[in-house]
């Protein structure tokens, strides 16, 4: 018996164009008193990153799938296959690297292998929602002789920034960020150089902020204005918003909004309604504020963005954007008064009515959000960075 382990050292989030680094420990559990015959051999190990992709039959239209990749991998035990067994395609990885060959643990001995491969800038983010899948993992494959192979599966979340694609490394030290403080290696001044360029891509990106009002009225006049300071943040930031209805004509008695994020369907991939499909669009909503607000003039909110959440991408498939979706609930009567008057010659008894006519209307607007800092993002969102298998 052999036990593998296989821990992710900064934890399971990472950017794209990162370097991924894992320690794999191959250790022999029988107590060091056991005889030599006791003995473990592995033939080989060996590690690669892929990205799976899974599509819903009844939200997306894909074209018919080549009959050499079948949409469920085939259990091959004689050929490394990291996608072995999982559903859907596999649309990227990153080439193969052998961990060690012929290996041989005597009771009680350990070995450990370091593995690092720069995670494809090119790729999906990895995101899990109604109508597509895109999924992260670093797979070990271990082989004993004349047995099949064992896989080792290290869930992986990535984050995606647009515009790093097109960045190079620069030549010239002087030009990079870097810290006097430490010495890295090439590939580790390169790793760092990305961190910290993706870091002051998305503090210029998210630290703008101007006043931006938007009046809202319906079919009968103003029902208020709204006030927002930016339109761009990142995840684990909150959306804080401002609602005047002290100049408002129509009286609003209460109102909602929800961040949520729209998954659409690219056109072209779209099922129709008619065959069966289901919506080409889903909204899901992470965050929810509701007021009762008659007589209120001025109120405001707060809504978190989730560091679990995914940031908003577009690929050839599917689209997910962000929004504030508001619904208003409105009085039909103009100068609606439900207050009693302040000022009566003698005690009375005043209720209030009890119905009121009123209309609901809805208004979306869309705002950005960006990824964080993997470091964060892991820390507020641990998941697991340690996998552990038994061959």
């Amino acid at each position: 018996m052999i036990e593998v382990v296989a821990e992710l050292s900064r934890g399971p989030v990472f950017l794209a164009g990162e370097a991924l680094e894992c320690v794999v420990t191959v250790t022999n559990p029988l107590p060091p008193t056991a005889t030599s015959a006791s003995s473990e051999a592995l033939a080989w190990a060996s590690a690669q990153i892929h990205c799976q992709f899974h599509a819903s039959e009844s939200r997306v239209a894909l074209p018919p799938p080549d009959s050499s990749q079948p949409d469920v991998q085939p259990e091959s035990q004689t050929v490394f296959l990291p996608h072995r067994g999982e559903r859907g395609q596999c649309i990227l990885s990153t080439p193969p690297k052998i961990l060690f060959c012929d290996l041989r643990l005597d009771p009680g001995e350990s070995k450990s292998y370091s593995y690092s491969e720069v995670l494809p800038i090119e790729g999906p983010p990895s995101f899990r929602g109604q109508s597509v899948k895109y999924v992260y993992k670093l797979t070990i494959g271990c082989q004993r002789v004349n047995s099949p192979i064992t896989l080792l599966r290290v869930p992986l979340r990535v984050l995606v920034l647009t515009g790093l694609q097109d960045v190079r490394f620069p030549q010239d030290e002087a030009v990079a960020p870097s810290s006097p403080f430490l010495e890295e290696e090439d590939g580790g001044k390169k790793d760092s150089w990305l961190a910290e360029l993706a870091g002051e891509r998305l503090m210029a990106a998210t630290s703008c902020r101007s006043l931006h009002l938007y009046n809202i009225s319906d079919g009968r006049g103003k029902v208020g204005t709204f006030g927002i300071f930016k339109s761009v943040y990142r995840l684990g930031e909150d959306v804080v918003g401002t609602l005047n209805l002290g100049e408002g004509t129509v009286a609003c008695l209460q109102f909602s909004v929800s961040l949520q994020t729209e998954e659409r369907v690219q056109p072209e991939y779209q099922r129709r309604r008619g065959a069966g499909g289901a919506p080409s669009a889903s909204h899901v909503t992470h965050a929810r504020h509701q007021e009762s607000c008659l007589h209120t003039t001025r109120t405001s909110f707060s809504l978190p963005i989730p560091l679990s959440s995914t940031p908003g991408f577009c690929t050839a498939v599917v689209s997910l954007k962000w929004r504030l979706h508001f619904e208003f609930v409105t009085s039909r009567e103009p100068g609606l008064v439900l207050l009693p008057p302040m000022e009566q010659p003698e005690p009375v008894t005043w209720t209030g009515p009890e119905q009121v006519p009123v209309d609901t209307f809805s208004w979306d607007l869309p705002i950005k959000v960006l990824p964080t800092s993997p470091t964060l993002a892991s820390y507020a969102a641990p998941g697991p960075s340690t996998s552990t298998i038994t061959i």
